[in-house]
């Protein structure tokens, strides 16, 4: 049998959304503490430290993975992970809450 002509029956994967969430949310609360201080410090030191506070300035955006409002969108989805889950019908999709596995 020629593997040329054989028909391909699999669907390609797409790739998985982008995921912000950290493993707890004390963990993402602290990354956040860390990245607004250090935002925050490195421009409200400017009159005291002079310019070399701004380099406090990228070590926020690592703490942030990328900046405040991926920060913000990280801790929605380590609160809800585990309680939402996206459901798709005929190319529609919804979140909705998870149902509880069955004891027994």
């Amino acid at each position: 049998m020629n593997t040329l002509n054989a028909v391909h029956t699999e669907k390609p994967t797409q790739p998985a959304p982008p995921d912000f969430a950290s493993t707890s949310v004390p963990r993402h609360l602290a990354r956040g503490v860390i990245g607004f201080g250090l935002g925050i410090g490195s421009i409200a030191l400017v009159p005291v430290v002079g310019p070399v506070s701004l380099l406090a300035a990228p070590l926020a955006l690592i703490a942030f993975r990328g900046c405040p409002t991926c920060w913000m969108v990280g801790l929605a989805q380590t609160i809800s992970r585990g309680r939402l889950e996206r459901q798709c019908v005929d190319g529609v999709c919804t979140l909705a809450k998870t149902h509880p596995a069955a004891d027994g």
